[in-house]
């Protein structure tokens, strides 16, 4: 052990796997977070399973993360798709592979794993400060409002850790950018997001409810994740892959009969219809539920006496969007420290000893554990270049 000091500011993946890497290396570490516990964004994640990494080469991971820094490729070279999976082993965590290649705690959980992480730095000496806010950062001395007034923490050097800009309430406030040069950072935008919709009034009975067994495009891209229909538009996991592809404007269509090919849904819809009304016709003949047809009304009502036209929105229903939902309720942020602020350690070009790493750095990746391994494998790296330049 070494008397040299590393304080990371932030206590999310990205901080605590800072955090992890530097204890390890015989540093002392001091690990602060404003809120009054640890990883609160994480157990938001962790609702819906913790879906941690992918199963996937790590080339083709790599390639779903968006940047203009190969130091963030290098830091996910160390720390990828595999390694999550041992990591996460190692801490007695079982994972396994969705059925889509997503990976999850087999007890879909994000609690235990963040308790054991948690357990394991308090057991290598990590000293961990909560409800320090921190307000001031100048020459390797961060200060801090806290419970006890303003506080002065002085390191050998420094990683911030700080998070984007979404879901506020669990500590991604964004309000850091104050703490840096305008020249050094970009503006937040919603990423992995909701979508605006203006939907006509009959769509009111379904706001909430999922829209299932679905296909959705945009551009090049494509998802076979379910969407719920929102009182402002749409929302799910379906439709945050595709954020990227339609924020630059490419069109959704959605493929309301994923399984079926038009050939078969344009000849039943040729068949002798009788007196059956069209909803039942789309109920009994392709087994359309309410919703579906529903949406499909909303957008294509005027070619539902056309069985061909018909058939081809069903397979590829536009949806015209208006917008992104708020930032507020993003699951992720795009924007933050520009990567060319920071050099190939992660260290701050104008402030030496002073590292950043995970959301708060201009990249974006999909979810799919995209995010979370890379603020993972971002922080690691932190930790790892932040050791070398103290220990030097």
């Amino acid at each position: 052990m070494t008397n040299k000091k590393i304080l990371i500011v932030g206590g999310g993946p990205t901080g605590l796997m800072a955090a992890d890497f530097a204890i390890r290396s015989g540093v002392k570490v001091t690990l602060v977070d404003s809120m009054p516990t640890f990883g609160r964004k994480f157990l938001m994640a962790g609702k819906s399973g913790l879906n941690l990494t992918m199963h996937e080469d790590g080339i083709v991971f790599q390639k779903k993360v968006t940047h203009n820094g190969n130091f963030i490729n290098r830091a996910l070279d160390e720390f990828g798709p595999i390694e999550v999976i041992k990591w996460a082993n190692s801490l007695g965590i079982q994972t396994f592979v969705g059925s889509t290649g997503r990976v999850f705690p087999k007890e879909m959980k994000a609690s235990p794993l963040l308790r054991n992480w948690i357990t394991k730095l308090d057991e290598f000496g990590v000293l961990r400060k909560n409800r320090w806010k921190l307000k001031s950062l100048s020459n390797k001395v961060a200060t801090f409002e806290t419970p006890q007034g303003l506080v002065n923490e002085a390191a050998d050097g420094i990683i911030l850790a700080l998070g984007g800009a979404s879901w506020p309430k669990l500590g991604s406030t964004g309000d850091w950018k104050s703490l840096f040069d305008p020249t050094e950072v970009e503006n937040f935008h919603a990423s992995n997001c909701s979508f605006l919709v203006k939907w006509s009034t009959k769509m009111s009975k379904y706001f909430g409810q999922p829209l299932k067994s679905i296909k959705l495009t945009a551009g090049g891209a494509s998802s076979r994740g379910e969407i719920v229909i929102s009182r402002n538009g749409i929302e799910g996991g379906g439709i945050y892959s595709l954020s990227a592809p339609l924020k630059k404007g490419e069109d959704l269509k959605i493929d309301l009969l994923p399984d079926w090919e038009i050939e078969k849904i344009v000849k039943l819809l040729t068949l002798p219809r009788g007196k059956s009304s069209s909803a039942n016709i789309l109920r009994k003949r392709l087994r359309l539920e309410p919703i579906k047809q529903t949406v499909l009304r909303e957008f294509a009502m005027d070619v539902f006496n056309d069985p061909v036209l018909l058939a081809k929105s069903i397979k590829s229903l536009k949806v015209p969007l208006n917008g992104t939902g708020s930032i507020q309720t993003a699951i992720s942020t795009s924007g933050g420290v520009k990567l060319d602020s920071i050099d190939d350690n992660f260290m701050l070009r104008r402030q030496p000893g002073v590292f950043c790493a995970g959301e708060m750095l201009d990249w974006d990746a999909p979810t799919g554990g995209y995010l979370i391994t890379t603020c993972m494998a971002t922080g690691r790296m932190a930790g790892k270049r932040a050791v070398q330049f103290v220990c030097k």
